[in-house]
């Protein structure tokens, strides 16, 4: 069975210190605000406190996707070591940078006809995405095979839930998550909305909560009333420069579920740059996504 690499993206938001020691390439995706332009190459380049920092002191930040001679050059070297590779690629809902990988794949093909690279779109990003990385990797040091792997994602997708609520609806606005006219009752009434990706891979408001405590608890609620078999998973929590909140978030689970465990992580700028400082998200494998408002 010829041997393959797990690959991925920077909008994953996985410790730099877990893709180090699992030797995971990744491609980055750029941030530019205040005339610099910076790689999203997961604190590396960026610190994400200074990042958030900037956020609040007034940074308008603008993302991109990689470019297609990003994922060529780094496809390249995985296939001449002789090896197939096995993408897997933030939301096509989210960001356009498939685009720029179906891009290198079809120049590596026309160079390398034999070679294998498979993208698979997880409908997802920051730490969801993170997770099923960490799935493909644990099932392919277990020696699942390519194939294998690729099943089970495609299969299992639909039940990464993604839940996250943010502290300042200004950055929603920016990015066109959310109208400017909500966005502004919102701030005048401190609404801090639920929001979830859908089965379509986009952002979209399920519920409207009034004060930062209550979205927080209701964060908790949904994850206790969609979770499947906490026992047997890890479940995931990034932020945007508020850890504190993230560990109470971490803790006011602990008391409710038993999990294998749980992993905190900064929301890297790709994603940072939408939902701001303050953001707060978790991502767990339970039932079926929302495709409706509750």
């Amino acid at each position: 069975m010829k041997d393959f690499e797990i690959f991925t993206d920077s909008c994953c938001d996985l410790p730099i210190e877990y893709i180090e020691e699992k030797k995971i390439k990744f491609a980055r995706l750029t941030c530019s605000y205040d005339d610099k332009q910076y790689f999203d190459d997961l604190g590396q380049d960026l610190s994400p406190k200074q990042f958030f920092k900037d956020l609040r002191n007034g940074s308008v930040p603008l993302t991109s996707q990689p470019s297609a001679d990003e994922f060529y050059n780094k496809f390249k070297s995985i296939i001449d070591e002789d090896k197939d590779i096995l993408y897997i690629c933030v939301s096509t809902g989210l960001s356009g940078t498939e685009n720029s990988a179906t891009v290198a794949k079809n120049m590596i093909l026309d160079e390398y006809p034999n070679s294998n690279i498979a993208i698979v779109n997880v409908l997802t990003a920051s730490l969801g995405q993170g997770l099923v990385v960490m799935k493909a990797i644990e099932m392919k040091e277990n020696g699942s095979s390519f194939e294998e792997i690729i099943n089970y994602i495609e299969t299992k997708k639909q039940k990464m839930n993604s839940y996250m609520t943010v502290d300042d609806l200004r950055h929603l606005r920016r990015g066109g998550r959310l109208s400017s006219a909500t966005a502004v009752l919102g701030i005048m009434l401190h609404i801090k909305p639920i929001l979830t990706i859908n089965g379509e891979g986009r952002v979209m408001p399920i519920i409207k909560v009034k004060g930062r405590k209550t979205s927080i608890k209701k964060l908790v609620e949904i994850i206790v009333e969609r979770i499947e078999e906490p026992e047997n998973q890890i479940i995931a929590i990034s932020h945007g420069d508020c850890i504190d909140e993230a560990l109470a978030l971490k803790e006011a689970i602990l008391k409710s579920l038993k999990v294998k465990d749980v992993i905190i992580n900064f929301t890297g700028p790709a994603v940072g740059t939408h939902g701001g400082p303050g953001n707060l998200a978790l991502f767990f494998m339970g039932k079926e996504r929302q495709n409706h408002i509750i």
